[in-house]
């Protein structure tokens, strides 16, 4: 036993409990999905964007969107009733360590293969200049994008983890970032997120002006990462509708109903899982000052890091602690791109390691100030998607048990640790 455990060996860890919180769960059933893509792609405004033969360019982010595989097969299967001829392209910026195999893989492992969608997958970091902003700046997207006949823009709706505007993470995003590679990522990141509200629109509206964009597809999501909404947008609606979507999702989001505790453990992180790993709307751990929100946690914790995200660590430097498993599952390779483009280096910032599950838990208790030792508030979460079945200690039970939309399922018990002292 070196000197950290020794420190850390008579930190009282909390029973903990099972509890459930409760969101509007309304949702599209996944047997639906086609026939809604379908009937979204067939509306007069939407179809006739295409004619027979056209090669048309679908887009697929790098985040982990439910039934993102089959959302964009069954677009593709419209596309192909329609005449045309569907491909797909990453638009994620840098990531996938900012080259064009880790952006084919990122997208592969969401179950986004050729032979599953009936396409084929054209992966680059190449750029072609299109035009400009109307303030004079160049703007770039994905050559394979722009040299196709149509673009159909697909990417999920919902606040950005960074700053507040009438377009965040989306549509608009997707092209002006997404779509524009590193450059466009590197470009728009460059003078911060309190400059992301008017550059967003500004390269979004000349990417729409100077690129083929046909249609685009917004998929909206419930608290319980579940498909909510499917809605085909025209050229014109992505620039008068995307605000409307994004004020819808806001209010679809899930979070944690408690307003503070001593300690919240997250099992794991991930850049499938949010931009940051963990999203800082449920954490309360920003990047920056434009944006705010989440619960008041003293000490962040993070177990694991999730394979769906293939090393990438971005949002870790948020936390303050990670265990040693989640350390050697980071590729740093994959993970700084996205500092060196999006300049915020804090991000990137290796935390406290702990060697086991357990010591993680018992250093962010001892390093919390003015609390109760004996009975810390201590909130534990799969990750900052799944907010249904959480776990908290015995401190936060009145609260819960005051609380309309929080169900107490189970009874207190001590967390239980392997032989390594890890959770699992």
């Amino acid at each position: 036993m070196g000197i950290v455990s020794e420190l850390l060996k008579d930190v009282r860890i909390p029973e903990m409990i099972s509890v459930r919180q409760k969101f509007d769960g309304t949702c599209i059933e996944t047997d639906k999905i086609p026939s809604i893509i379908r009937e979204q792609m067939m509306q007069d405004k939407i179809a006739s964007q295409f004619r027979p033969g056209m090669r048309v360019a679908i887009t697929a982010g790098s985040r982990g969107i439910a039934n993102i595989a089959l959302i964009i097969k069954s677009a593709a299967d419209s596309l192909r009733e329609l005449g045309a001829e569907p491909f797909i392209v990453p638009a994620m910026g840098s990531h996938g360590g900012a080259t064009a195999d880790g952006q084919r893989r990122i997208i592969e492992s969401y179950g986004i293969t050729e032979e599953y969608t009936g396409c084929r997958i054209v992966s680059s970091m190449e750029t072609v200049r299109i035009g400009e902003t109307e303030t004079g700046r160049p703007v770039r997207i994905d050559r394979n994008a722009y040299e196709a006949d149509g673009i159909v823009v697909c990417g999920r709706v919902k606040p950005h983890t960074g700053f507040r505007g009438p377009y965040e993470s989306g549509i608009m995003k997707m092209m002006a970032i997404g779509l524009g590679k590193q450059y466009g990522a590197e470009i728009i990141h460059a003078d911060g997120y309190r400059h992301f509200k008017e550059y967003i629109p500004m390269y979004g509206k000349a990417i729409i002006r100077n690129a083929p964009v046909s249609c685009a597809l917004a998929i909206l999501e419930n608290a319980y990462d579940e498909t909510r909404e499917l809605v085909a947008l025209t050229p014109e609606e992505i620039i008068t509708e995307e605000p409307v979507l994004l004020e819808r999702a806001r209010t679809y989001m899930p979070r944690l109903l408690f307003d503070d505790c001593d300690v919240l453990i997250i099992d794991e992180a991930g850049k499938n899982i949010s931009g940051l790993g963990m999203d800082p709307l449920i954490t309360g751990r920003f990047a920056s000052e434009c944006a705010s929100g989440g619960i008041n946690a003293q000490r962040v914790a993070i177990l694991d890091l999730a394979a769906e995200s293939h090393g990438n660590g971005c949002g870790m430097g948020l936390a303050d602690c990670i265990s040693e498993r989640y350390f050697r599952k980071l590729d740093l390779e994959a993970t700084y791109p996205n500092a060196i483009t999006n300049t915020y280096v804090g991000e990137m910032k290796i935390p406290m390691i702990m060697r086991t599950d357990k010591e993680v838990i018992q250093l962010c208790i001892k390093t919390c100030n003015e609390i109760d030792r004996e009975n810390p508030r201590v909130i534990r979460i799969k990750n900052t998607l799944r907010l249904a079945d959480i776990e908290i200690s015995g401190a936060l039970l009145g609260e819960a048990g005051a609380h309309p939309d929080i169900e107490i399922t189970g009874r207190l018990r001590p967390m239980v640790f392997n032989e390594e002292d890890n959770l699992w």
